[in-house]
């Protein structure tokens, strides 16, 4: 076997968890797949003779492009606020499924990687690795520029940060759908006390619809607000396909054989914590929701 062939056959074992990694550095699924073929790409200009451990040299250098992305990004941002919901992994068959299981093996939520996004590239670099997939600070700190001490606080101010606004989504997935079933129902009948009692009086409601709109995402918070808001979209309640997204209940709605919106929520005690929901055209079609349309 030659060498090049070795390297490509041991590469294809690691591509699960080089793109379970940067997924969650990017939340951009397309981005997560350029950082990982980049990082092929360096393999490959590599002589096997200079790897002593493949699986952390691997991991190093998808950090470290998916570290130069996140720089990248922070630079074009026009507006440093401004929250873009990241791509979902949507699944009909559940979190187990096989095409997914890799990118959801720890599964990470929507609003975690709505967290995520408002972190420094050095505090997110930090945090995704040493808290999600325990790389040592004594590894980490080079690819910042900093001590491991300073990583680790890095991670620590990440963490104070997830803690502070994310919830603990519940667990049972089919009362997951129970709740989501609910708050469809009501949306779809316009009924707003329904819809008052079904979601957290501290709801979020994040709203991407795409560039053709004046603001790219949209963010509502409160319960009677996201109530107001959801009875305008009760219409496209008959349309909905419950749907796992990102570990979690959600539905895709679908008219014509077209996706038009994914919604997923985090409910926590039985309640929709936040919403968040993609109905932008370009990014529906770059997603793969063929089960959901034929």
């Amino acid at each position: 076997m030659g060498e090049s062939t070795w390297l490509a056959e041991r590469f294809e074992e690691h591509r699960p968890h080089l793109r379970s990694v940067a997924y969650r550095m990017l939340g951009s699924l397309g981005e997560a797949d350029d950082a990982v073929q980049e990082t092929w790409l360096r393999l490959s200009r590599t002589h096997s003779d200079e790897l002593d451990n493949l699986a952390a040299w691997l991991t190093t250098v998808v950090a470290r492009v998916c570290l130069n992305t996140l720089r990248s990004r922070q630079r074009r941002r026009e507006e440093p606020l401004d929250i873009r919901v990241p791509d979902p992994v949507v699944s009909p068959a559940g979190p187990e499924d096989p095409e997914h299981a890799a990118v959801l093996a720890d599964s990470v939520g929507l609003a975690l990687l709505v967290v995520l996004d408002t972190l420094t590239p050095a505090e997110r670099l930090a945090f995704v690795l040493h808290d999600m997939f325990g790389v040592p600070f004594d590894e980490i700190a080079p690819m910042v520029d900093r001590s491991p001490a300073a990583a680790r606080q890095l991670a620590s101010r990440a963490r104070r940060r997830v803690r502070g606004q994310t919830s603990t989504p519940d667990a049972d997935l089919a009362r997951q759908r129970e709740v989501v079933t609910a708050f469809l129902a009501a949306a779809r009948d316009g009924d707003f006390d329904a819809l008052v009692g079904v979601l957290h009086p501290d709801v979020v409601l994040r709203s991407d619809g795409g560039a053709t709109r004046a603001r790219h995402t949209t963010v509502i918070t409160g319960g009677r607000q996201v109530a107001a808001e959801a009875t305008t979209f009760g219409r496209f309640s008959p349309f909905s396909r419950h749907a796992v997204i990102n570990g979690a209940a959600g539905v895709v709605v679908v008219a014509a054989g077209r996706p038009l919106a994914i919604m997923a929520f985090t409910i926590t005690g039985a309640r929709i914590a936040e919403i968040h929901v993609i109905a932008d055209p370009e990014r529906l079609a770059r997603l793969n929701l063929t089960t959901f349309t034929t």
